[in-house]
């Protein structure tokens, strides 16, 4: 009863994060919508399953599906979220760099 509810629960966050990413008016509002939610919401399936599940080959894998997602999709948002920044300091006015900002 646990792991299905753990997947239900999980799904409806991943369907919250896409009502999200389509009402929000910003790129960056969107894009937390889309990292926060997705992100806890695709760990809470994967567990959820993986609770339900029997075979330790299915529940390693999903749990390793679950610590990449919580790995990489944070770090990919922080560089789209960078990236778009910077384009917007670009159209405004020419703000090449932060002075904070390392070069790369």
């Amino acid at each position: 009863m646990i792991g299905p509810g753990l997947a239900l629960f999980g799904a409806l966050l991943t369907l919250l994060a896409a009502v999200g990413v389509v009402r929000f008016p910003d790129v960056l509002a969107r894009m937390h919508a889309l990292t926060k939610a997705s992100t806890v919401g695709m760990v809470l399936a994967l567990v959820g399953a993986a609770i339900t599940l029997d075979h330790p080959n299915d529940v390693t894998s999903l749990l390793l599906a679950a610590a990449l997602q919580v790995l990489t999709l944070p770090v990919g948002a922080n560089l789209l979220s960078r990236a778009t920044f910077r384009a917007q300091q670009e159209a405004r006015g020419g703000v090449t760099g932060d002075s904070q900002d390392p070069v790369l």
